[in-house]
C-alpha cells in the first residue's frame, strides 16, 4: 500500500509512505520515492498522517451503565462510585464482554488503536477482569490494549484487598492501579501506595495510579507516589491518573512538589472533560475547575497526556469514543488556546500518551515501525482541532480497518 500527498507534523511538503505487510517501508519527501509495486494508492489530499490516537485511562468495565440501576444525582465521584457498586453485584461474563465490545468499536470508529483500561478488581469472583482478558484477544485486530488492575474500593480498606491486586496479576492484568485517596485514612493510603509499587517492581508491571482525585487541598498522595518512583528508579513505568487536588493546592506547595515530579519521572493523565463534570462540585460560588495544572506540568519538561476515563457510566453520563471531543475541551478547559499549545495539541492524544504506556518502538511514523497510522481531515494540529475534524482512514497492521466519508452540505442561493 502506498499513501501520497502526505502531510506530517512538524516537517514542510507533502510525502508518501510505503507500507510493505505490517511494516512502514519507507517515507520520502513525495516525487522521490520510487514507484513501488502497490496494488493500493490511498491519497491523503494534503492531509495530516499521524500514527494512530492513544486512549491511556478508560474504564471498559463500567461503560454503557449509567442509570443503571440508579442515576448519580449529585454528580460526584463518590455518589458514582456508590452507584457502581449496586451495579457490580449484577455483572455477568456475557455482560461486561458485550459492553467492552461496544464501546472498543467506538474507540477504533475514532481513530483510537492503543487503550489503557482500568478494571475493579474489589469483586471477589473477578468477573470483569476474566472478562476483560477475553476481550484483549478477541479485539486484537482493532486495538492494543493494556490492563490496569484497579482496586475501585481500595487496596487497605477492601477486604483482601492486597490478595485480590496479586490474583489479577497473576491471571494477566498488565498493570498496577490504586486509588489512594479513597483509602478510609491516610496511613492506609500511604501503606496502599507501598504496596502496589513493590507488587510492581517484584512483577515488573507497569504502574497506574488514581491518585488525589478529590478538590481537598489535603490529600498529597502524589508527593507519596513520585517519591516512591523516584527512589526505586521506577519513573518511566508510572502514571499518576487524575491528580486533581493539584488544582485546589498552594503555589508554595506546588512549588515543593514540582521539584520532586521532576526528578521522579513519571507521567500524568488529565481527564478534563470528566474532572471538570464531578469536581467543584463541594463548592458554592467561586467553583474550581477541579482539573490538573496540565499546562504548568507540561511547561515543566513532564510528560502529560489526556484521557476519556467514562463513556455513559455512573461518573459520567456522556462520551462517544472520540478523544477529539476530549482533547479540544480539555485545551479549553486548561487554559491552553495560545498559539504553541495549537501547534502541539495532538501530543496529547498521541505521543504523550503512547509514552506514558511505555509503546516504544512499537508506536510512531518510522521505518520499520508497525504499518499502525491514520489520514486525518485537516492538515495541522491546529486545523483538526478548530475544524472538530476527525480521522477518515484508519490502518492497522498495514490494513485499513476504518473509512469515513465527511459530510457533504450544500446551502441554497
Amino acid at each position: 500500500m502506498k499513501i501520497i500527498n502526505a502531510r506530517l507534523r512538524g516537517q514542510q511538503g507533502l510525502f508518501t509512505l510505503c507500507l510493505q505487510g505490517d511494516k512502514i517501508a519507507a517515507i520520502e519527501p513525495q516525487d522521490v520515492l520510487a514507484d513501488p509495486a502497490c496494488v493500493e494508492t490511498l491519497d491523503a489530499q494534503g492531509n495530516l498522517v499521524i500514527p494512530p490516537f492513544v486512549e491511556p485511562h478508560i474504564h471498559l468495565d463500567a461503560t454503557l451503565t449509567a442509570g443503571e440501576p440508579r442515576w448519580n444525582m449529585s454528580g460526584t465521584l463518590f455518589e458514582g462510585i456508590e452507584c457502581w457498586g449496586e451495579r457490580k453485584t449484577t455483572i455477568t461474563h456475557e455482560d461486561t464482554k458485550s459492553r467492552a465490545k461496544q464501546t472498543i468499536n467506538a474507540l477504533a470508529a475514532h481513530g483510537i488503536q492503543y487503550v489503557r483500561t482500568h478494571v475493579d478488581v474489589t469483586d471477589s469472583s473477578l468477573a470483569a477482569l476474566k472478562a476483560m482478558l477475553e476481550i484483549r484477544e478477541e479485539t486484537h485486530h482493532l486495538v492494543d490494549m493494556q490492563i490496569v488492575a484497579f482496586p475501585q474500593e481500595g487496596i487497605e480498606s477492601y477486604p483482601k484487598g492486597r490478595e485480590l491486586m496479586e490474583e489479577a496479576i497473576r491471571l494477566g492484568a498488565d498493570v498496577v492501579g490504586g486509588i489512594p485517596h479513597f483509602e478510609y485514612t491516610r496511613e492506609q493510603g500511604v501503606s496502599s501506595v507501598k504496596f502496589l509499587m513493590d507488587l510492581a517492581e517484584r512483577t515488573g508491571c507497569l504502574v497506574d495510579v488514581h491518585c488525589d482525585e478529590t478538590d481537598d487541598p489535603h490529600s498529597r498522595f502524589l508527593e507519596v507516589l513520585a517519591e516512591e518512583a523516584r527512589s526505586r528508579g521506577m519513573g518511566s513505568r508510572v502514571t499518576a491518573s487524575h491528580t486533581t487536588a493539584m488544582g485546589s493546592y498552594d503555589n508554595a506547595y506546588c512549588s515543593k512538589l514540582f521539584r520532586l515530579l521532576g526528578r521522579s519521572g513519571i507521567s500524568f493523565v488529565s481527564c478534563p472533560t470528566e474532572s471538570i463534570h464531578l469536581q467543584g462540585r463541594f463548592d458554592t460560588f467561586p467553583k474550581r475547575r477541579g482539573v490538573t495544572r496540565v499546562n504548568e506540568l507540561l511547561e515543566a519538561g513532564m510528560n502529560v497526556c489526556f484521557g476519556q476515563d467514562s463513556i455513559v457510566d455512573p461518573w459520567y453520563p456522556l462520551g462517544n469514543g472520540n478523544i477529539l471531543r476530549v482533547l479540544e475541551a480539555g485545551l479549553h478547559i486548561c487554559h491552553m488556546l495560545g498559539y504553541q499549545n495549537l501547534q502541539s495539541a495532538l501530543d496529547l492524544v498521541t505521543v504523550n500518551s503512547a509514552k506514558a504506556m511505555q509503546l516504544e518502538d512499537r508506536y510512531g511514523l518510522g521505518v520499520g515501525r508497525p504499518a499502525n497510522l491514520l489520514i486525518l481531515s485537516a492538515g495541522s494540529d491546529y486545523e483538526m482541532v478548530r475544524s472538530q475534524g476527525l480521522p477518515l482512514v484508519s490502518i492497522r497492521a498495514g490494513k485499513v480497518i476504518m473509512t469515513r466519508r465527511p459530510a457533504e452540505v450544500t446551502l441554497s442561493a
